[in-house]
Protein backbone atom coordinates (compact mmCIF):
# COMPACT_ATOMS: atom_id res chain seq x y z
CA UNK A 1 0.00 0.00 0.00
CA UNK A 2 1.36 3.37 -0.67
CA UNK A 3 2.05 5.88 1.25
CA UNK A 4 -0.49 8.58 0.92
CA UNK A 5 1.38 12.42 1.63
CA UNK A 6 -0.90 14.68 4.53
CA UNK A 7 -1.84 17.61 2.86
CA UNK A 8 -2.58 20.34 5.08
CA UNK A 9 -5.08 22.63 3.65
CA UNK A 10 -4.25 26.20 3.95
CA UNK A 11 -6.91 28.81 5.22
CA UNK A 12 -6.84 32.84 4.52
CA UNK A 13 -4.60 32.54 7.90
CA UNK A 14 -2.36 30.76 6.76
CA UNK A 15 -1.17 32.28 3.31
CA UNK A 16 1.15 35.00 3.17
CA UNK A 17 -0.07 38.11 1.64
CA UNK A 18 2.34 39.27 -0.53
CA UNK A 19 -0.26 41.76 -2.80
CA UNK A 20 0.58 45.63 -2.20
CA UNK A 21 -2.15 47.99 -1.37
CA UNK A 22 -4.40 48.95 -3.82
CA UNK A 23 -3.06 52.32 -5.43
CA UNK A 24 -5.66 55.17 -6.28
CA UNK A 25 -5.15 56.50 -9.36
CA UNK A 26 -3.78 60.13 -9.48
CA UNK A 27 -6.01 63.13 -8.92
CA UNK A 28 -8.71 60.91 -6.66
CA UNK A 29 -8.53 63.15 -4.40
CA UNK A 30 -8.94 66.33 -6.26
CA UNK A 31 -12.55 65.58 -7.25
CA UNK A 32 -13.67 65.00 -3.55
CA UNK A 33 -11.35 67.93 -2.52
CA UNK A 34 -13.45 70.16 -5.17
CA UNK A 35 -16.54 69.27 -3.55
CA UNK A 36 -15.47 70.02 0.05
CA UNK A 37 -14.32 73.67 -0.74
CA UNK A 38 -17.48 74.28 -3.26
CA UNK A 39 -19.63 73.04 0.00
CA UNK A 40 -17.88 74.78 1.98
CA UNK A 41 -18.08 77.80 -0.28
CA UNK A 42 -21.65 77.34 -0.15
CA UNK A 43 -21.57 77.06 3.77
CA UNK A 44 -20.08 80.57 3.87
CA UNK A 45 -21.95 82.37 1.38
CA UNK A 46 -25.11 81.16 3.45
CA UNK A 47 -23.68 82.40 6.69
CA UNK A 48 -22.14 86.16 5.12
CA UNK A 49 -25.94 86.37 4.01
CA UNK A 50 -27.44 85.99 8.02
CA UNK A 51 -28.02 88.94 9.48
CA UNK A 52 -27.78 88.75 13.37
CA UNK A 53 -30.75 89.68 15.45
CA UNK A 54 -31.07 93.27 16.92
CA UNK A 55 -31.74 93.52 20.65
CA UNK A 56 -35.07 92.64 21.27
CA UNK A 57 -35.75 91.16 17.35
CA UNK A 58 -37.50 87.57 17.63
CA UNK A 59 -37.72 85.90 13.97
CA UNK A 60 -41.81 85.17 12.52
CA UNK A 61 -40.93 81.92 13.12
CA UNK A 62 -40.08 81.69 16.75
CA UNK A 63 -42.75 84.13 17.28
CA UNK A 64 -45.41 81.51 15.50
CA UNK A 65 -43.73 78.57 17.45
CA UNK A 66 -44.00 80.40 20.82
CA UNK A 67 -47.80 81.03 20.07
CA UNK A 68 -48.12 77.88 19.22
CA UNK A 69 -46.59 76.19 22.20
CA UNK A 70 -48.39 78.22 24.46
CA UNK A 71 -51.38 77.58 23.19
CA UNK A 72 -50.95 73.77 23.23
CA UNK A 73 -49.76 74.42 27.42
CA UNK A 74 -53.32 75.95 27.49
CA UNK A 75 -55.00 73.38 25.58
CA UNK A 76 -53.67 70.77 28.18
CA UNK A 77 -54.61 72.05 30.83
CA UNK A 78 -57.98 73.00 29.54
CA UNK A 79 -58.72 69.36 28.74
CA UNK A 80 -57.84 68.06 32.19
CA UNK A 81 -59.75 70.09 33.95
CA UNK A 82 -62.92 69.49 31.36
CA UNK A 83 -62.12 65.82 32.38
CA UNK A 84 -60.89 64.90 28.35
CA UNK A 85 -59.86 61.56 28.35
CA UNK A 86 -57.56 60.68 24.57
CA UNK A 87 -56.67 57.72 25.70
CA UNK A 88 -57.55 54.09 27.05
CA UNK A 89 -59.39 53.40 29.91
CA UNK A 90 -56.65 51.14 30.77
CA UNK A 91 -54.76 53.83 32.51
CA UNK A 92 -54.05 54.66 36.23
CA UNK A 93 -56.03 57.13 37.35
CA UNK A 94 -53.45 59.83 38.04
CA UNK A 95 -51.35 59.06 35.27
CA UNK A 96 -53.00 60.75 32.51
CA UNK A 97 -53.02 63.93 34.68
CA UNK A 98 -49.67 64.05 35.52
CA UNK A 99 -48.89 63.19 31.71
CA UNK A 100 -51.15 66.34 31.16
CA UNK A 101 -50.06 68.61 33.18
CA UNK A 102 -46.02 67.10 32.43
CA UNK A 103 -46.64 68.13 28.75
CA UNK A 104 -47.99 71.19 29.53
CA UNK A 105 -44.76 72.60 31.46
CA UNK A 106 -42.99 71.27 28.55
CA UNK A 107 -44.36 73.89 26.11
CA UNK A 108 -45.13 76.14 28.82
CA UNK A 109 -41.25 76.46 29.01
CA UNK A 110 -40.42 75.85 25.59
CA UNK A 111 -42.65 78.94 24.76
CA UNK A 112 -41.23 81.10 27.23
CA UNK A 113 -37.53 80.53 25.68
CA UNK A 114 -38.92 81.11 22.16
CA UNK A 115 -40.61 84.48 23.04
CA UNK A 116 -37.57 85.38 24.78
CA UNK A 117 -35.64 84.38 21.52
CA UNK A 118 -33.69 81.84 23.33
CA UNK A 119 -31.23 78.86 21.64
CA UNK A 120 -32.90 76.07 23.95
CA UNK A 121 -36.17 77.24 22.95
CA UNK A 122 -35.99 76.91 19.37
CA UNK A 123 -33.70 73.86 20.08
CA UNK A 124 -37.18 72.43 22.56
CA UNK A 125 -39.45 73.23 20.07
CA UNK A 126 -38.06 71.37 17.15
CA UNK A 127 -37.45 68.48 19.42
CA UNK A 128 -41.62 68.44 19.72
CA UNK A 129 -41.94 68.96 16.54
CA UNK A 130 -39.76 66.24 15.16
CA UNK A 131 -41.31 63.47 17.60
CA UNK A 132 -44.70 65.15 16.25
CA UNK A 133 -43.44 64.42 12.93
CA UNK A 134 -42.56 60.79 13.58
CA UNK A 135 -45.76 60.12 15.57
CA UNK A 136 -48.30 61.44 13.03
CA UNK A 137 -46.07 59.50 10.20
CA UNK A 138 -46.87 56.56 12.39
CA UNK A 139 -50.16 57.38 12.84
CA UNK A 140 -51.07 57.85 8.96
CA UNK A 141 -49.92 54.47 8.06
CA UNK A 142 -52.33 53.01 10.98
CA UNK A 143 -54.94 55.64 10.25
CA UNK A 144 -58.31 54.04 9.87
CA UNK A 145 -60.97 57.06 8.48
CA UNK A 146 -59.99 59.36 5.85
CA UNK A 147 -60.95 61.91 8.72
CA UNK A 148 -58.31 60.80 10.48
CA UNK A 149 -55.55 60.51 7.64
CA UNK A 150 -56.27 64.15 6.72
CA UNK A 151 -56.00 65.49 9.97
CA UNK A 152 -52.62 63.76 10.14
CA UNK A 153 -51.32 64.79 6.71
CA UNK A 154 -52.05 68.55 8.22
CA UNK A 155 -50.42 67.76 11.36
CA UNK A 156 -47.49 66.49 9.73
CA UNK A 157 -47.37 69.75 6.95
CA UNK A 158 -47.51 72.70 9.70
CA UNK A 159 -45.34 70.92 11.99
CA UNK A 160 -42.88 70.18 9.11
CA UNK A 161 -42.80 73.74 7.31
CA UNK A 162 -42.52 75.01 10.94
CA UNK A 163 -39.14 73.13 12.06
CA UNK A 164 -38.20 74.16 8.32
CA UNK A 165 -38.48 78.04 9.17
CA UNK A 166 -36.74 77.13 12.36
CA UNK A 167 -33.53 76.07 10.93
CA UNK A 168 -32.84 79.59 10.00
CA UNK A 169 -34.03 81.40 12.78
CA UNK A 170 -32.08 79.02 15.30
CA UNK A 171 -29.05 79.91 12.98
CA UNK A 172 -29.54 83.84 13.70
CA UNK A 173 -29.97 83.15 17.15
CA UNK A 174 -26.80 81.18 17.56
CA UNK A 175 -24.99 84.11 15.53
CA UNK A 176 -22.30 86.42 17.29
CA UNK A 177 -22.67 89.54 16.53
CA UNK A 178 -20.23 91.32 13.73
CA UNK A 179 -17.62 93.67 14.89
CA UNK A 180 -18.42 96.90 14.98
CA UNK A 181 -22.20 96.61 14.59
CA UNK A 182 -24.75 98.03 17.23
CA UNK A 183 -25.92 94.70 18.65
CA UNK A 184 -21.98 93.85 19.59
CA UNK A 185 -22.37 94.51 23.32
CA UNK A 186 -25.92 92.48 23.46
Amino acid sequence: MAKRKSRKRRGPRDQVRTAAPPVEPAGAEEPLAGGYARSRARSDEARAALKPLRPGERPRAVTIGAVAAGLLAVANIVALVLGYSAGEDTLSPGSEATGSVAAALICALVAYGMWKARYWGVLGMQTLLALTLVFASLGLVTATTLWAALLLVVIIAAAGTLFWFLVKAMARIQMPARPGSQSAGR
